[in-house]
């Protein structure tokens, strides 16, 4: 029983997190060589991973008023403006000297969680009605299959990020890739979410 639970949570996770690694290893190609990047990306995906399961939690257990489903789509503004802010830095040309390309550019917490954050709106619209028809030890389980599969998922988009062919692309195009995925991201969140009645 326990068994299953766990590969159940293990495939659920797979499903709606997978895109994860993609915009992970963007952010590994944008902290490259600076002190710490590791760190920061793992507590920032924790941090965003750990608003998804809170939210899909209160939605599941009837706090549909602190976070009405309508409002999750909305949640794609947040990286269609860290995309369009991005754009407009690579547009300025901030950071374009030869030490900033061997050393990257800090990545914050915040903004890795807010990303996380607002890419979750698919993970909680299929959390909630898991939760929904399970005891609440079953969501435990998945809850601590989820968060341990989050250092796992940080450590793929590492190890991704980190290959050197992959790495020379991430390196030479990360300043137009970064803002393309998050205002992409951005976009088709709202739009399959229908907010703005899109």
């Amino acid at each position: 029983m326990i068994l299953t639970t766990v590969l159940q949570a293990i495939g659920l996770f797979m499903a709606t997190n997978i895109d994860d690694i993609i915009i992970l290893s963007l952010f590994f190609a944008r902290g490259a060589g600076q002190r710490g990047t590791t760190t920061r990306i793992a507590l920032g995906q924790y941090l965003g991973f750990v608003g998804i399961l809170g939210a899909a939690l209160l939605v599941a257990w009837g706090a549909g008023l602190v976070l009405p489903s309508s409002a999750i789509p909305y949640f794609g503004l947040i990286p269609l403006a860290l995309g369009i802010w991005a754009a407009w830095q690579a547009w300025r040309g901030d950071g374009d000297d030869d030490d900033e390309k061997v050393e990257g550019k800090k990545v914050g917490i915040l903004t890795v969680a807010a990303v996380t954050f607002a890419n979750g709106g698919d993970n909680i619209g299929v959390y909630v009605p898991v939760f929904l028809n399970v005891s609440t030890a079953t969501v435990v389980i998945f809850c601590v299959v989820f968060l341990l599969l989050v250092g796992v998922l940080v450590l793929l988009a590492r190890y991704v990020a980190t290959r050197r062919p992959i790495a020379e692309v991430l390196e030479r195009w990360e300043h137009v890739l970064f803002p393309i995925v998050l205002i992409g991201l951005g976009i088709a969140i709202l739009v399959s979410g229908g907010a703005f009645g899109l």
